[in-house]
C-alpha cells in the first residue's frame, strides 16, 4: 500500500504526541505534588522516555518510519535515505504532535500542576533546561547527544545489522535501549532533549497553557535544545556517509 506524504504525516503527528504525553507525563508524574509516582528518580524518568519512544514507533513505524524527530528526519536526508521534499511536513507533524502531547499531560495532571508550588519543576515537565547553564557547553551537549542518537540509528538501519527481517518496528527495541543509555550516560548536563519536538512545542505550551503560578518559559535556553540537535543531526548523516561509503 503506498501511502501519501499527508498519510505518513498523520502518523508522524500520532507517534510523537504518544511520545510526548507520556514522556512528559513520566517527568510530571516524578515532580509534581501529590502524585503517587512523586521523586520516581532519574532511573525511571530515563526508562520511560525508552519505552515513549518504542510506543511512538510501533504506532508510527510501519507506515512513515517513525522518525518522531526533526533531528532524525533532517539527519537522514542529509544522508541520502529520505526525501528533502517531504522534511517540511513530517517536521510540521512532529512540531503539532508535541505540542499535542503536552497539552494531553496538562489536562491529565492539572490538579497536580495547583497542587504543586515550586515553578521550575512546572516548566521541567514541559521542556528541558540545563543543570548548570553554560550555553556553548549545554549546546555542544545536546550536539553530542543527538549525534550519538542519530549516528547510531542509521548504523541500527544498515543491512549488515539486519541482514533479512529489515529494521521496521523491530527497530523500536534498539532504539529504546539507545535513548535510555542516552539519559542514563548523557542526560544529567542538559535533560538531553535531543529532539527540537521533544522541547520546543511543550515550551510553547507551557507558555500559553493557564498554568497556575508558572514560571517564565525559559526561552533565553530554548534555542539550545532546537538548534544543537539539528547541528547533531547533519554531523551524524555526514559521519555516517564517510564511514560507511568512503571507508569500506
Amino acid at each position: 500500500m503506498e501511502l501519501t506524504l499527508f498519510s505518513k504525516c498523520v502518523f508522524e503527528f500520532i507517534g510523537t504526541m504518544v511520545l510526548i504525553l507520556l514522556g512528559d507525563g513520566v517527568v510530571a508524574s516524578n515532580s509534581l505534588s501529590k502524585s503517587k509516582g512523586q521523586n520516581g528518580g532519574w532511573v525511571v524518568i530515563t526508562m520511560a522516555w525508552g519505552f515513549a519512544v518504542m510506543c511512538g514507533v510501533f504506532i508510527a513505524g510501519p507506515y512513515s518510519g517513525a522518525h518522531l524527530n526533526p533531528a532524525v528526519t533532517v539527519g537522514m536526508a542529509a544522508a541520502g535515505l529520505f526525501p528533502w521534499s517531504y522534511v517540511a511536513g513530517y517536521v510540521a507533524a512532529q512540531l503539532l504532535g508535541g505540542f499535542a502531547g503536552a497539552v494531553l499531560v496538562y489536562v491529565f495532571y492539572k490538579d497536580h500542576f495547583d497542587a504543586t508550588s515550586d515553578a521550575d519543576s512546572k516548566l521541567g515537565v514541559f521542556c528541558t533546561m540545563p543543570a548548570i547553564p553554560d550555553k556553548w557547553r549545554n549546546l555542544f551537549c545536546e550536539f553530542l547527544g543527538t549525534w550519538l542518537l542519530v549516528f547510531v540509528i542509521l548504523a541500527f538501519s544498515n543491512k549488515e545489522n539486519t541482514p533479512e527481517v529489515g529494521m521496521g518496528s523491530i527497530g523500536s527495541f534498539p532504539v529504546t535501549m539507545l535513548i535510555m543509555a542516552i539519559g542514563m550516560s548523557l542526560g544529567g548536563a542538559t535533560g538531553y532533549a535531543i529532539n527540537p519536538a521533544r522541547d520546543l512545542p511543550p515550551r510553547i505550551a507551557h507558555a500559553l497553557l493557564p498554568i497556575k503560578g508558572k514560571r517564565d518559559s525559559g526561552w533565553k535556553y530554548s534555542w539550545i535544545p532546537v538548534l544543537g540537535p539539528l547541528l547533531g543531526g547533519l554531523f551524524a548523516a555526514m559521519m555516517y556517509h564517510c564511514v560507511y561509503s568512503c571507508v569500506l
